[in-house]
């Protein structure tokens, strides 16, 4: 694909890629057990060995928007991530995020994932 294809490629079709790209690249960390799952836990990993992780992923849905102490979570992440030159990705629906990951009784833990 040469740069005008790209440059003249819908936005739509660019995100449906990306989502498709990630999507791939969760479900391939899982199976090679370099993922981690949950806010407590991707802190851990973080706090212990921060060079470990490739990037990390935060999801946030309308029903937890009000929800103070994750908000609270995602700023010291975020902050965490940006000092030590870790990539963020946003999503927006954590329910479909559990269920590329297997985790679809613990939707709950699926605000942050850390690809390691």
């Amino acid at each position: 694909m040469t740069f005008e294809e790209v440059a003249i490629q819908k936005p739509s079709e660019t995100a449906q890629g990306s989502s498709k790209a990630l999507e791939e690249l969760l479900v391939s960390a899982k199976s090679n057990e370099c993922l981690t799952i949950g806010v407590y836990e991707s802190a851990k990993v973080m706090n212990v060995d921060p060079d470990s992780v490739s990037f990390c992923v935060l999801a946030m849905d309308e029903e937890f928007e009000c929800d103070i102490a994750l908000q609270i979570h995602f700023t010291l992440i975020q902050a965490f991530c940006f000092d030590n030159d870790i990539s963020i990705v946003r999503v927006s629906d954590v329910q479909r995020l559990g269920e590329i990951v297997g985790a679809k009784d613990q939707t709950e833990d699926c605000h942050c994932l850390l690809i390691t």
